[in-house]
């Protein structure tokens, strides 16, 4: 019972993420992605201009594309490509942790730029393999590409099990840390005190003493 409800959680957490968003031809939009390591990203784009003359979004010239920017948790670029109007990307990450998928579109158009409406689908994971490729090329049949697909999702949990342990392991470095900090600092603000009160004390005994006071 707990194995299936792993694989729901994780079925639900790796579906596609299909969304749609509006740019200017020169502007720049990115996305955050957690992934684990060594997991396969596909993402399918289509982009559309809007045309006022039909005053809807409309298939863009052959001449506007979409660059694609990917960089990894340690900001090294892992992909940097000008594709079509309309395609897919594909890439494989080697570092887990959060992936910056920028897109922009080709154009230089500065001036009278027209608005653009892109629809992205990112699918991670097995969710990103076709498995009907995969049967016809290695010849499966139907039980064994179910095979196929139950342990591809086996590893996909996997991978992500040892991902959340990764940020657990590093949120709780992050917290021993900060609480050492603070307490260094409260130390150090005690030492100021006494020191300062100690000070005080010398300073006010002085004055005394050379008024005759004591």
């Amino acid at each position: 019972m707990a194995f299936l409800t792993a694989l729901v959680t994780l079925c639900l957490l790796q579906s596609s993420a299909a969304l749609y968003f509006h740019i200017g031809e020169t502007e720049r939009k990115c996305f955050i992605e957690e992934i684990p390591d060594e997991t396969m990203v596909v993402g399918n784009y289509k982009v559309q201009a809007y045309d006022h003359n039909v005053k809807d979004y409309m298939p863009v010239s052959r001449d506007i594309g979409m660059h694609v920017d990917i960089a990894d948790p340690d900001e090294k670029t892992i992909l940097s490509r000008t594709y079509a109007a309309e395609g897919r990307f594909t890439f494989t990450s080697h570092t887990a942790g959060e992936h910056v998928i920028c897109l922009n579109s080709n154009s230089s158009a500065w001036f009278n730029s027209g608005q653009l409406r892109v629809h992205l689908d990112i699918s991670v994971g097995e969710h990103a393999v076709d498995y009907q490729q995969v049967q016809a090329k290695d010849k499966l049949t139907e039980l064994q590409l179910r095979v196929r697909q139950l342990l591809d999702q086996v590893e996909q949990i996997t991978k992500e099990q040892n991902y959340q342990r990764y940020r657990e392991e590093r949120f709780r470095q992050t917290s021993e840390s900060t609480n050492q900090r603070v307490l260094w600092w409260s130390i150090a603000q005690t030492l100021i005190l006494l020191i300062t009160g100690f000070w005080q004390m010398q300073h006010l005994k002085s004055f005394f003493e050379a008024k005759k006071l004591v």
